[in-house]
């Protein structure tokens, strides 16, 4: 590992000095891997829900004012690898706000996505094949370390190296403590985005 890469997660409060060997993966087959993994469902499956239920008036008002300020569907479509690399369509709302990613509740409640995870990939990305295909042996996620990682412009080489890092690694404990760092993240890049724009003149 480089000096690089271990500035990197050492910057984000990850130790990857002491992950696997590259290319290798959770074993899902190790009782304990089993029972994690089924544990990270559950969660996903009762708290997914649980959002969904609160937020949808959010989501289908959102949805329904999209649809009359503008021409065209709601609702954005792009193929996406999911667990295994089994492709589905991912849903967002057509919108550069944080309510885009609503619609992603949807697919977490049906087993396509984590509420935590590595990012969400086309099938056709190179992190999909090779050495790195093992970020499909779990959901992409509706956040995850490269969400929170406080930086926007975040080279794909370190998100890389975060993902990977999580797929290796990841437990309920890590899952909690990314969903906790999520929103003051967003809040954080708003208002970066807010103090980066050139005031109007009077």
């Amino acid at each position: 590992m480089t000096a690089n890469h271990r500035s990197v997660d050492l910057k984000h409060g990850f130790d990857l000095r002491h992950g696997r060997a590259p290319g290798r993966g959770p074993d899902r087959d190790a009782p304990g891997a089993a029972r994690a993994f089924d544990l990270k469902r559950a969660f996903d499956l009762v708290a997914g829900t649980a959002l969904l239920l609160v937020l949808s008036p959010v989501l289908a008002g959102a949805a329904l004012l999209l649809t009359l300020a503008q021409e065209g569907p709601a609702l954005r479509r792009r193929t996406m690898a999911g667990l295994g690399g089994r492709p589905f369509t991912m849903l967002t709302l057509r919108t550069r706000s944080p309510l885009a990613a609503l619609p992603l509740l949807l697919h977490v409640v049906r087993g396509q996505m984590s509420l935590v995870g590595p990012c969400p990939l086309s099938p056709t990305h190179r992190e999909c094949s090779g050495e790195t295909r093992r970020r499909l042996s779990v959901r992409p996620g509706m956040t995850g370390p490269w969400q929170i990682s406080g930086r926007s412009d975040l080279p794909w080489e370190e998100r890389e190296l975060l993902d990977l890092h999580y797929v290796d690694h990841h437990w309920l404990g890590m899952d909690l403590a990314v969903l906790a760092r999520t929103l003051p993240a967003v809040r954080r890049r708003r208002l970066r985005r807010t103090s980066a724009r050139p005031a109007r003149l009077a």
